[in-house]
């Protein structure tokens, strides 16, 4: 019954968002608004994702989940998260300043929020010249300093910037403060299932009503790690690899999942017998073919779940983030 699946994407407005996505990636986008995020796989109550293809069509991500179980998870997934579908998919587009923002943990945040904590990946996509990102603190930043200049809408020499290009990955785990500062990026993300953020400064926007952004900034200071010091990864393949039909970098493997970036120029053969497997497609235009020659056709700035145990035979010149548990 279960086959590779493509959802329904939600679309979030943002004060930040652009319209990157119909551009860039192909997508749809609803006339006159500023898109930020395209939630991809999800079945998160602020954004269900809902099956587009084949005999599910129609049924909501959460209830698939609570039926089949370990069919489409995995059996030591769904033991380990049998509530809960445990990751959220995503492509951002952030063409304005980011609100300086932080995560809570899973013991935080199951117990103030009943949600997951908030660990998550960035791979970028697309980054203007000027592409620069808050990530961390700049040392020497206490708790105590940090309140003590917050309070006062001070905000001037807190945080650590870095520039971003094209291909570069960052792992923000809870507790990294974060944000978009100049330029623009465009980006794959993979996180657990939640929606809990803190934030610490807004830029003094006015939103649609006429007020500020709320600001979290004493949850904010009990959650941040101080001391974190931010690595911005390469992905680039190794030159050692030219002339292969199959690149492959793995890029990360963590408590909540595993990222692996995969290019190849006719065909990747895959499957996974321990878990559900994410493919968030960054380049490339084809389809996905399994079983009695069933096929799904994909191209760039889509995703696809495909449940455990399946065989699946991608064709075509395709450059792939594949996320699994």
């Amino acid at each position: 019954m279960l086959y590779p699946m493509k959802f329904k994407k939600f679309f979030v407005e943002k004060v930040w968002g652009g319209r990157e996505f119909e551009t860039k990636l192909g997508m749809k986008l609803p006339e006159g608004k500023k898109i930020g995020e395209s939630w991809e796989v999800s079945a998160h109550p602020h954004g269900m994702g809902i099956v587009e293809n084949g005999a599910l069509a129609g049924q909501r991500l959460d209830d698939i989940y609570k039926e089949y179980k370990g069919e489409l998870a995995g059996k030591k997934v769904y033991e380990k998260y049998p509530n809960k579908f445990p990751l959220l998919i995503k492509y951002l587009d952030v063409n304005d300043r980011l609100s300086i923002q932080v995560h809570p943990s899973d013991e935080v945040a199951l117990k103030k929020h009943n949600e997951f904590g908030k660990s998550e990946s960035w791979y970028i996509m697309e980054a203007s010249d000027d592409a620069t990102l808050i990530l961390g603190m700049k040392p020497g930043i206490t708790k105590e300093k940090f309140l003590e200049k917050v309070e006062k809408n001070d905000f001037d020499g807190l945080f650590e910037e870095k520039t971003v290009k094209k291909g570069d990955f960052i792992d923000i785990t809870p507790g990294t403060v974060h944000a978009s500062l100049k330029g623009s990026v465009l980006f794959a993300e993979v996180q657990q299932n939640s929606d809990v953020t803190y934030r610490i400064y807004d830029f003094d926007r006015i939103d649609k009503n006429g007020k500020k952004r709320e600001l979290h900034l004493q949850d904010s200071a009990d959650v941040i790690d101080f001391g974190k010091e931010m690595e911005i990864k390469n992905t680039d393949f190794d030159g050692s690899d030219n002339g292969k039909d199959i690149l492959r970098k793995h890029i990360i493997e963590k408590e909540y999942y595993s990222i692996d970036k995969i290019k190849f120029t006719d065909s990747f053969e895959d499957v996974n017998n321990e878990s559900m497997t994410i493919y968030s497609i960054l380049e490339g235009e084809g389809k996905i073919v399994w079983g009695e020659n069933e096929e799904l056709p994909v191209k760039k700035g889509e995703t696809v779940l495909i449940p455990v145990g399946i065989n699946t035979k991608t064709i075509g010149n395709f450059e792939i983030l594949r996320t699994i548990i």
